[in-house]
This record gives C-alpha cells, structure tokens and sequence, in this order.
C-alpha cells in the first residue's frame, strides 16, 4: 500500500481547484468544434451562392452578407460577449470607401463585419493557407498580396482595389501592414492612401479595442470579453484628391490614436 507524500498531498489540493479550469477547456473545445462545423456549412452555402449570383453579383454582395450573418452567430451565442459600435452614422452604405483600422489580432477582421458595407479585404498571401479562413478569403474575392515584393504588392494592391471600388465595394487595409504586439496604433504605410486618391474615394478610419483579449494566450475563449468599434468621420474623397498622401496619413493615423485613448478611458 503506497503512502502519501507531501508531493501527493500538494497535488490532490492542487487537483480540487482544477474543476472550473478543465469545464472552462472543455466549453473553449466544444465552441472551436462548434465554429468548424459552423464555418464548413457557410464556406459550402458561400461557394454555391458565388456560383449561382456571379453574373449579377460581381461584387459579390451577397457573399459578404452570408460573412455578415456568420459573423453575427459567431459573437451572439457566447451570452456575455459585448460589442459596442460608436459612429455608425458617419458610414454611407451607398458609397465605397478606402477603410483603415488599427490591427491587433485575428479576431480584428471578423469585428469590421458590424460595420454595415460590402467590403474586400486587402491580406498578405500566408493568411490564404490558414484552413477555413483563406478558403473564405478567396470566395469573398479578398485581395492577397505578397509582401515580401513591395513593388509587386504595391501595383497590385492598386489594381485590385480600384477594380472593387468600381464595382461598388470598399477596400479595408490594415496601414499599419502586420499586427501591433503591444495594442497601440504605430506607423502607417502608405498604400491605402494612395490608393484612395488614384481611385477618388474617402477614406474611412475604423478604431477597434477589446479584439486581442478575446481569446486568451492559451487559446481560450474569454468568455465576459468587451469589443469596442469606433467609427471616425471620413475623409471626403474630394481632400483625399487635394492633399498631399503621406500628410493624410499622419493626419488619419494621429486621430485613430486619439480616438483609441478616449475608447480606453470610458
């Protein structure tokens, strides 16, 4: 007969506070397995609906709005999850935009779905590998650049993106080009900038809080996370064609900061 030890006294005490953390893995699992079956079902109805809509559909809209509908299930069901839109009344669903937002996490572009326009997202081309996500990039018709050839992207991305905002669509970029490891804005890069004034279009600042808190650094959902978006004042395509892209983009990126500080503090 074995005899107990402190080692084994220190684990069975250690053991009675496992409980909630193990239920807590097992309900993060169950809604992983739930959102694969989720996302399967939505990719097959977005496949069908690309094929059968495309010749009046070139943008696609209805694609984006079965993403909408996705999206809005995705954050509904866990019944403690928030999220709060601010400025909604600055977005014109009958225009197209150039939108810009701070990145911080994956769970950023599921966010801007609750703004309420058909919109392509520009992303660099190892997001296309992700199982599940890049087959959704590429049925919603989603611009893939390969950074690592600026030129290349850069002509790219202009080419692209004006083709979608003359078929109606906006074109959302994250400026600052990769994802912020310390949840501020940093420095902005120029190509949606420019891309909105070769194109003739407003640009759209979008301010996001809360996203990279959803899920934990072990992979767990938070379950009472918070997500704030906030909506700036466009600026109108008529300054985006007079001033000067490179002062723009300061002008748009130290907004999104202030912005970020008032979201922050309330």
């Amino acid at each position: 007969m074995p005899f107990p030890t402190r080692s084994g006294s220190r684990a069975g005490t250690a053991g009675r506070g496992c409980p909630a953390k193990n239920a807590e893995t097992m309900i993060s699992a169950v809604y992983y397995i739930f959102l694969v079956l989720l996302c399967t079902f939505f990719m097959i109805l977005s496949a069908l609906a690309l094929v059968v809509c495309y010749p009046f559909d070139k943008g696609r809209r209805v694609v984006h709005e079965l993403s909408r509908i996705l999206v809005r299930i995705f954050f509904a069901v866990p019944p403690r999850w928030r999220q709060r839109v601010i400025g909604r009344e600055y977005v014109d669903r009958k225009k197209s935009y150039v939108i810009v937002l701070n990145h911080n996490t994956v769970i950023d572009i599921p966010t801007l779905y609750y703004i309420p326009l058909n919109f392509r997202w520009v992303s660099k081309r190892e997001v296309y590998k992700v199982p599940f996500f890049g087959q959704y990039l590429f049925l919603h018709g989603d611009i893939c650049i390969n950074r690592g050839r600026a030129t290349e992207a850069m002509e790219q991305l202009l080419r692209e993106g004006k083709l979608w905002l003359s078929r109606g669509a906006s074109v959302a970029i994250f400026p600052e080009g990769t994802r912020s490891k310390d949840g501020e804005i940093h420095r902005f890069k120029a190509g949606a900038f420019l891309l909105a004034k070769e194109a003739g279009v407003a640009i759209l600042p979008v301010v996001t809080e809360g996203t990279n808190t959803l899920i934990r650094p072990n992979g767990l959902f938070n379950w009472g996370n918070r997500i704030t978006i906030r909506v700036l004042p466009p600026v109108p395509a008529e300054r985006v064609a007079a001033e000067d892209p490179h002062v723009l983009m300061q002008e748009v990126h130290d907004a999104m900061c202030s912005a970020l500080e008032e979201i922050r503090r309330k």
